[in-house]
């Protein structure tokens, strides 16, 4: 089933998101003191390209140094690249088999924003990210 998704995903709306980020790379290189953004958008434009079978997770090793770079690339990628999502979204969600597509371009609206301090991995690996879970308190103890 996933491939079934992902290849209609490519049909309507993957490819034109893809090159969307593969533009944003480009215009990240082009103007030099922005190179590192790149790195993003092209890991971006994978993921979109192919998003069913995989999930975005938070990087708990992340720092400040995420935190600035998500304010460095909303102000250059991120804002009309997540506004394409939503676009894309509304234009899916006008048809009853688009309506899955309008979540999954929501979800990245919201990763095209702060991509920094976050992973893409396939689903089935998920649990075992750098994602730390705290077990329950036992009952009796503090905390």
């Amino acid at each position: 089933m996933r491939t079934v998704g992902n290849l209609l995903w490519l049909l309507l709306s993957g490819i034109e998101m893809a090159i969307a980020y593969l533009f944003a790379a480009l215009l990240a290189v082009v103007f030099i003191v922005t190179i590192p953004l790149a790195v993003p958008a092209v890991r971006l434009a994978g993921f979109t390209l192919w998003p069913f079978g995989r999930v975005v997770v938070r990087r708990q090793s992340a720092g400040a140094g995420a935190a600035i770079a998500n304010v460095v690339w909303f102000i250059v990628a991120g804002w009309w690249l997540a506004l394409l999502h939503v676009i894309f979204g509304l234009l899916l969600a006008l048809t009853i088999i688009g309506i899955p597509f309008t979540v999954v371009h929501l979800k990245l609206a919201g990763l095209a924003l702060t991509p920094y301090g976050k992973d893409v991995v396939e689903a089935r690996f998920a649990h075992q990210h750098d994602v730390v879970i705290e077990p329950p308190a036992r009952p009796g103890t503090p905390g």
